[in-house]
């Protein structure tokens, strides 16, 4: 069982990096005024993410989707912090901290409920 959740850790946290970079391919394209070009890896990048979130083992999508909303949210606080510069406040990591609060309990219910 640790081994799953330490796997099921690892695919949650590349497929935020993949999100990420997907999401933020498109920002700079929009945002930024980046090449159109930007779009060929961030789609790229949107794919992995979706396939590395079949990778989660839990028995319903919807449950691994839920569940991997507090480790985007944290993960996305990390890129704010180490790709664009800006340090996230007390309230960031207060509602990154709840948001995780949430996918702990989301994931470990599902275990113990079966």
């Amino acid at each position: 069982m640790l081994v799953t959740q330490v796997n099921n850790l690892a695919f949650y946290l590349l497929a935020a990096l993949a999100e990420i970079a997907g999401c933020f391919a498109v920002w700079a394209w929009l945002r930024r005024d980046a090449s159109i070009w930007w779009l060929v890896p961030g789609v790229a990048a949107l794919f992995v993410f979706a396939w590395l979130l079949t990778r989660i083992d839990v028995a319903f999508a919807g449950r691994a989707y839920a569940a991997y909303g507090g480790i985007y949210i944290a993960a996305s606080l990390g890129w704010l912090w180490l790709a664009e510069g800006m340090r996230p406040t007390v309230w960031d990591l207060g509602g990154a901290a709840l948001a995780v609060g949430g996918t702990l309990v989301i994931l470990l219910g599902a275990r113990i409920s079966h």
